[in-house]
C-alpha cells in the first residue's frame, strides 16, 4: 500500500488530475505539458486550455525526501466536489525526479502555508478562510490491501471527507491532541509528541523531548524514526536483532513472527496490525521479512533546512491506516479514532467495500497505489 490520491479538477474548462494527498506538505503540483522527464502516459496540463490559468513566471524547486520537482509557479481555478478556490497558487511542473507511479500526475499538500514552496495558501486552507468548510476539519480513512494477494496495482483506497468527519467509519470518540507550538514549528505541519511505544505487549523507552516530534503524514508509505530508538524497537522484536540490513536504513525480522507494535501520542495507546509491518521477503527464497519502521536521518538529509522543523519521526500510513484521522485547523490538533466495522475494524481487508457520498458532496473516494510482496521501497515518503 504504496500511496494514496485523489482527483482534482484544474482549469476552465477543468482537467482531472490524480494528486496524492499529503498531510507532510503543503504546494499543489501537476505534471506539465513540458516536462521532458514525466512518463509520456501521465496526464498533463496544458496552461493554453485553461482560460483562467495566470503564471507567475517564477521558477521553484521543491524537495520532498524520495526526490523532487521543478517548474512555474501559476495560479488557476481548482476544484474538488462542491469546493472551488479561484486563484490557487500551484506549480506546473516541467521536471519531476522519482517521486509519480502509475496513474498519478501530481502531489496536493495539506499542511500548513508556512512551508509552502510556492508561497501559496494551500487548498483546504484557502477554503477553511473562504468559509466553504461546514468546520474546519479533514478525516481520513486509509483502507489496507496488503493482505490481498489478488489486489491490482490500483485498488479504492478509503475516504477523505473535507469539512469535517464521516461517522460511518469510526466508532466512539475522537482523541485529539493539540499540536505542540513553538516559534520554529508554528503553522507547518501536523506534528505531535510521541510519547509511548509497545512491542510485543511491553514498553519501549524512545527519546523524549524534541527527538519524540512526529510528522503525521498521509504521504509517507511507513514509519521512519531515530536510529536508536528504531534499532530498540527491532530488538525487542523476536527474530530481529536490532541491526539495519547491510547500508540500508530498513530492519528484517522472521518472516514468521507476528510483529505487535502500538503507538501513543499523550492520548490513548493505538495498535497497529501486524500485516501492516511486514512488507515481504528479503527476496524469494530468504526466510527473513522487511519491517515497515525505517531508520530517518538518511531520508530526511535531502530535506537541507526543513529537517530542523520537521520532527525526528515520520509517521506514516503503515499506521494511518489502523485508525480514522481527523486533521483540525482550529485549535490546531490532530485526532485518531477506533475504526468502524464498515472500515474494517477487525484489520481484515475490505477490498470491495464502496463507501457512498454523503448528501454534503465533502466525501471524496481515494485510490491505494499498491505493490504486490515482495517488493517494497525504503525511501518511499
Amino acid at each position: 500500500d504504496m500511496t494514496y490520491y485523489g482527483t482534482v479538477g484544474i482549469g476552465t474548462p477543468p482537467r482531472k488530475f490524480n494528486v496524492i494527498l499529503d498531510t507532510g506538505s503543503s504546494d499543489l503540483w501537476v505534471v506539465g505539458n513540458t516536462c521532458q522527464t514525466c512518463d509520456p502516459t501521465l496526464r498533463v496540463f496544458d496552461p493554453s486550455s485553461s482560460i483562467s490559468f495566470k503564471t507567475a513566471g517564477q521558477r521553484e524547486t521543491i524537495t520532498y525526501g524520495s526526490g523532487e520537482v521543478s517548474g512555474r509557479i501559476a495560479t488557476d481555478t481548482v476544484i474538488m466536489g462542491r469546493f472551488i478556490i479561484n486563484r490557487q497558487t500551484f506549480l506546473v511542473a516541467d521536471e519531476v525526479s522519482n517521486l509519480l507511479f502509475g496513474e498519478i500526475s501530481g502531489i496536493m499538500g495539506l499542511a500548513f502555508d508556512g512551508i509552502a514552496e510556492t508561497y501559496g495558501m494551500p487548498f483546504w486552507q484557502a477554503l477553511a478562510l473562504d468559509g466553504q468548510l461546514a468546520a474546519p476539519e479533514m478525516g481520513f480513512w486509509l483502507s489496507r490491501v496488503i493482505d490481498d494477494p489478488q489486489a491490482a496495482d490500483n485498488e479504492p483506497g478509503g475516504a477523505f471527507t473535507l469539512g469535517g468527519t464521516n461517522s460511518s467509519l469510526f466508532q466512539g470518540d475522537i482523541d485529539f491532541v493539540d499540536i505542540p507550538t513553538s516559534p520554529e514549528s508554528f503553522d507547518t505541519y501536523w506534528m505531535l509528541s510521541l510519547t509511548s511505544v509497545t512491542v510485543q505487549e511491553k514498553p519501549v523507552p524512545i527519546t523524549p523531548g524534541r527527538s519524540a516530534l512526529s510528522n503525521i503524514d498521509t504521504g509517507t508509505a511507513f514509519i521512519h524514526g531515530p536510529a536508536k530508538d528504531v534499532a530498540a524497537i527491532w530488538e525487542a522484536v523476536p527474530g530481529s536483532d536490532g541491526s539495519p540490513i547491510g547500508q540500508d536504513s530498513g530492519h528484517s525480522v522472521a518472516c514468521t513472527t507476528k510483529v505487535s507494535i502500538s503507538l501513543s501520542f499523550g492520548g490513548k495507546l493505538w495498535p497497529i496490525n501486524p500485516v501492516d509491518m511486514n512488507l515481504g521477503r528479503l527476496n524469494k527464497t530468504s526466510l527473513l521479512c522487511v519491517g515497515a519502521i525505517f531508520e530517518a536521518e538518511e531520508a530526511l538529509s535531502t530535506l537541507g533546512d526543513e529537517y530542523s522543523i520537521i520532527g525526528d519521526w515520520l509517521i506514516g500510513d503503515t499506521f494511518l491506516k489502523n485508525v480514522y484521522t481527523v486533521f483540525r485547523m482550529s485549535p490546531p490538533s490532530i485526532g485518531f479514532a477506533q475504526l468502524s466495522a464498515a472500515a474494517g475494524s477487525s484489520g481484515s481487508s475490505i477490498p470491495h467495500f464502496r463507501l457512498l457520498l454523503s448528501s454534503l458532496l465533502s466525501l471524496f473516494h481515494l485510490t491505494v497505489l499498491h505493490f504486490p510482496h515482495p517488493r517494497w521501497n525504503k525511501t518511499q515518503l
